[in-house]
């Protein structure tokens, strides 16, 4: 067992989901032999059955890797954040440094003493804020080791497995994110719902970060501009960007209806730039509001929905 500071032992032997990363506030392997999490139809338990891990093991084998994100011009500050090896399902942290505080947008189920050090030699943490259940991971670790508050969705309150006075519920559908001591920090939660009914993203600076409540997909990753022979040409037509599920393991879309009411909401923001809830989903558009909309279009016409009023909808 790896030795750890003093603040992150109480919780290192409590129980942690192979498959999800969530954490439980307990060491009883008996009092916890399945998921709540795992166990809803956005999840799975795996062919090898439901298994529990520590972080006290964990900290043995895995370690978070920081890697700064292009941003451009925007002088918006974001760095990635993911554990090696891959850890439940992947998906990554992002630190958005900002003058008033910074701001961890999702979070990760390894804590150790280097990420603590790695993170506070950034400039610490005034907030974190979670898209939703599948990351919340070991989120009041956190939580107590930056002394910070935790937002997430009170749509979404009857998932956490873990007490944390930090813990915020957010009821609007816009919600301003502190700094220290009240600071602006222009980091703002949109609830818009879909995978999850609270799910979350954040606009700062333009930038949009989706978690995977938008799911940006190889289509939208790929590059079109220029073919294998050096040629300029367009986008072909009829290709997503995002794709927009209940389940995304499960392969469950959201219906038509789910992403006009979510399309209501996200319209009225601008933004140039995604930032996926995994490593390497990011990408700069000019044109992104449209591609959002247009991947909403396609999704609802491969459902079948021909004459859906979402088809109407115009930038």
């Amino acid at each position: 067992m790896s030795s750890v500071s003093k603040e992150l032992q109480s919780t290192q032997e409590w129980l942690v989901c192979v498959t999800c990363g969530t954490q439980f506030p307990t060491p009883d392997r008996s009092a916890v032999k399945t998921c709540h999490i795992c166990d809803d139809p956005r999840q799975y338990v795996p062919a090898t059955g439901q298994s529990f891990t520590t972080l006290a093991d964990l900290r043995t084998n895995h370690t978070n890797e920081f890697q700064p994100l292009s941003t451009g011009a925007s002088g918006v500050q974001l760095t990635s954040i993911h554990t090696q090896p891959r850890l439940a399902i992947g998906q990554r942290a992002i630190l958005i440094q900002t003058p008033g505080g910074n701001i961890l947008w999702d979070c990760l189920t390894l804590l150790d003493d280097a990420t603590i050090s790695a993170v506070a030699a950034l400039g610490g943490l005034a907030g974190i804020v979670i898209s939703h259940p599948h990351f919340y991971s070991a989120h009041a670790d956190w939580a107590a080791a930056f002394n910070c508050p935790v937002y997430i969705s009170a749509e979404d309150r009857e998932w956490v497995s873990v007490p944390c006075p930090q813990r915020v519920f957010l009821d609007n559908v816009e919600t301003a994110i502190p700094g220290k001591d009240g600071a602006e920090t222009g980091v703002v939660a949109i609830k818009l719902g879909g995978h999850f009914p609270g799910s979350l993203v954040v606009l700062v600076g333009g930038r949009l970060l989706t978690a995977d409540t938008l799911m940006l997909t190889p289509a939208g990753k790929g590059d079109w501009k220029v073919n294998a022979v050096g040629e300029v040409r367009k986008r072909p037509e009829g290709l997503n960007t995002f794709c927009f599920m209940f389940s995304y393991p499960n392969s469950i879309p959201l219906g038509p209806d789910e992403l006009a009411r979510m399309w209501g909401i996200l319209k009225g923001y601008e933004f140039r730039a995604v930032h996926g809830g995994f490593v390497g989903m990011d990408l700069d558009d000019d044109d992104m509001k449209v591609r959002v909309l247009e991947s909403m279009m396609i999704q609802t016409i491969h459902m079948g929905w021909l004459n859906h009023k979402l088809l109407a909808e115009k930038l």
